[in-house]
C-alpha cells in the first residue's frame, strides 16, 4: 500500500486517545542550524552564555548524549519529520526533496486535530535553493501555517514566502524575524483553540560566523578558550574570531528563544506545551584540525537535546541514554498520546523521559553516505553509545574512542589489540542495522543547487 494511502486508511489510529480529549499537549520544536551539543551552559560550557536554554533544561529533561545520526542538513531534517533513516526516505544527501509519499509528524498531528506550522529554513524541497518558494500542497508535508524559504544563509538580509511566490523581505536580522513569526503563529494558535505543532528552524549559528546586531562585542576573540582537541590544520573555519562570532549568534538565539517562551507564558499556553530544542548537526570549528560537519567526532555529531513540558515531565532530569534524531518523531508522538500510523526506525523515549523503568537502545546509529567536506574522508557508518564511539569505512575500521575516559576523542583505539572483540561486535551491529533498514555502501553525491 502507498504510504500516504496507508496514512489515510489509518486515520482512526492517529486520533487523540479519549483520555486526552480535554487538551492534548502543544509542541514547539526549535531547531537552530549547526549548534554543537556541548555549547550550552547546561552542558558544561562556561564560556557561552545561554541562560534561557539552561533554565529550559533545568525545568525539563536534557539528553547529554543527543546525536545527529547523519550530521548534515537535508538528511537530518528529513529524519526530524519522519522518524526514518535518510537512505529509506531518499534524503541521504543535501538538496534532494523529501518524497511526498513519506508520512511526517505534521501530517499525523494535523489529522489528529492539531494546527501545524513551519517557520524558517526548510531545505527539503530539492532543486534551486534561491529564491526558495515551496508551493502550498503536498510539498509542505502537512504544515498549514507557512513562513519559510528553502535555504539561505543571508542572515542580515533574509526573506521568506507564505502562500504565493512573492518574496517577503525581513526588516531585520533573521533570528529576530523568525521569532516575530513564531509569536504570530502562537497568537493564531491561541485564537483557533486547537492543540498546535510548530517547527521553527533558525539559520544561525551556522557559518558565516558574524555577530548579530547588538552582539558585536559579546565575545572577545582574544579571550576565547579553544577546545582541548583544537589544532591548526586544513580547516577553513575555526579561528578564535569565528568562535566568538558563533558564540555571539548563540547568545542572540538564546535571548530570542527566551522572548518566544515569554510569549508562550503570556498566552497561558506554557504549562501544556512540549518545548523541544535540538540542532541538525554540530560544527568542528577547528577541533581535530578540521571544519564543518559530516564527521564522526562529537563536535559534529553531538547536538542539544532538551525537552520541557511542565504538565507532563518532571524538572531537572538528565539522561545519558543515546537519544538521536531518528527518535524525535516517535518520542514527540508518544508524549502527545497520538499513535503513529506507519512504522518508524526511531525509538519512543516518552516513558523513559517520564522516569518509568524500561529498556532503551544501547546505541545510536551514525551514517554519512558521501565524502566529507573537502573530500577529507569517504562515506562511513558508526555507533555512538553511552561510552563508546566507533566509525568505519566500507573496507576498514576508522576510529574507536572511549568517551567516558577520553571525552575529547584524542586517543584512537581502533588499532589496539585489546579492542578487536569490541570492534567485531560493533561491525556486526552495523551490518545488522544496514541489512534491516536497506542501507548500502554505495557512495552518494549532494545535488547541485543554485
Amino acid at each position: 500500500m502507498h504510504r500516504r494511502d496507508f496514512l489515510r486508511a489509518a486515520a482512526g489510529a492517529a486520533s487523540i486517545p479519549a483520555a486526552a480529549q480535554d487538551r492534548p499537549p502543544n509542541i514547539l520544536f526549535l531547531l537552530p542550524d549547526q549548534w554543537r551539543g556541548m555549547d550550552l551552559g547546561s552542558a558544561g560550557n562556561t564560556q557561552v552564555r545561554t541562560p534561557n536554554l539552561d533554565r529550559l533544561a533545568a525545568d525539563g529533561v536534557q539528553f547529554n548524549n543527543a546525536s545527529a545520526n547523519t550530521p548534515v542538513c537535508t538528511p537530518a531534517r528529513g529524519m526530524l519529520l519522519t522518524g526514518r533513516y535518510p537512505h529509506a526516505t531518499g534524503t541521504a544527501v543535501n538538496d534532494v526533496p523529501l518524497p511526498i509519499q513519506e508520512v511526517t509528524i505534521a501530517e499525523t498531528l494535523r489529522r489528529a486535530g492539531y494546527y501545524t506550522g513551519f517557520i524558517g529554513k526548510w531545505h527539503l524541497h530539492g532543486g534551486q535553493r534561491l529564491p526558495g518558494f515551496v508551493p502550498p500542497g503536498d510539498s509542505r508535508q502537512g504544515f498549514e501555517f507557512w513562513a519559510a524559504n528553502i535555504c539561505s544563509h543571508s542572515y542580515f538580509k533574509q526573506w521568506y514566502f507564505r502562500d504565493e511566490p512573492k518574496r517577503i523581505d525581513m526588516p531585520r536580522y533573521e533570528v529576530f524575524g523568525w521569532t516575530d513569526l513564531g509569536v504570530e503563529f502562537l497568537e493564531k494558535a491561541r485564537d483557533r483553540n486547537r492543540p498546535f505543532c510548530l517547527y521553527l528552524q533558525y539559520g544561525p549559528p551556522h557559518d558565516p560566523y558574524l555577530a548579530p546586531p547588538g552582539y558585536e562585542n559579546a565575545y572577545d576573540p582574544a579571550k576565547i578558550e579553544l577546545r582541548k582537541n583544537w589544532k591548526a590544520g586544513a580547516q577553513r573555519f575555526g579561528t578564535a574570531k569565528d568562535i566568538a562570532g558563533y558564540y555571539a549568534a548563540i547568545a542572540c538565539l538564546d535571548a530570542e528563544i527566551g522572548r518566544l517562551l515569554g510569549r508562550l507564558d503570556a498566552l497561558g499556553m506554557a504549562d501544556n506545551t512540549i518545548v523541544a530544542v535540538s540542532s541538525d548537526h554540530g560544527d568542528m570549528l577547528g577541533s581535530h584540525g578540521t571544519f564543518l560537519k559530516r564527521k564522526p567526532w562529537e563536535e559534529s555529531v553531538r547536538v542539544p537535546g532538551i525537552f520541557r513540558w511542565p504538565k507532563g515531565l518532571a524538572k531537572g532530569r538528565k539522561s545519558d541514554a543515546p537519544f538521536s534524531h531518528v527518535d524525535m518523531v516517535p518520542t514527540l508522538l508518544g508524549l502527545s498520546g497520538v499513535k503513529t500510523p506507519v512504522p518508524m526506525h526511531g525509538f519512543d523515549y516518552s516513558d523513559h523521559m517520564r522516569g518509568r523503568n524500561g529498556p532503551t537502545p544501547e546505541h545510536a546509529s551514525l551514517m554519512i553516505y558521501t565524502k566529507t567536506e573537502a573530500n577529507e574522508h569517504g562515506p562511513w557508518r558508526g555507533i555512538r553509545s553511552r561510552q563508546w564511539k566507533y566509525a568505519r569505512h566500507e573496507d576498514k575500521p576508522w576510529v574507536l574512542y572511549d568517551l567516558e575516559n577520553d571525552p575529547y576523542e584524542m586517543n584512537n583505539l581502533v588499532a589496539a589489540a585489546g579492542q578487536r572483540r569490541r570492534i567485531a561486535q560493533f561491525d556486526s551491529e552495523i551490518a545488522k542495522s544496514m541489512a534491516e533498514t536497506g542501507d548500502r555502501w554505495d557512495e552518494m553525491f549532494d545535488r547541485p543547487y543554485r
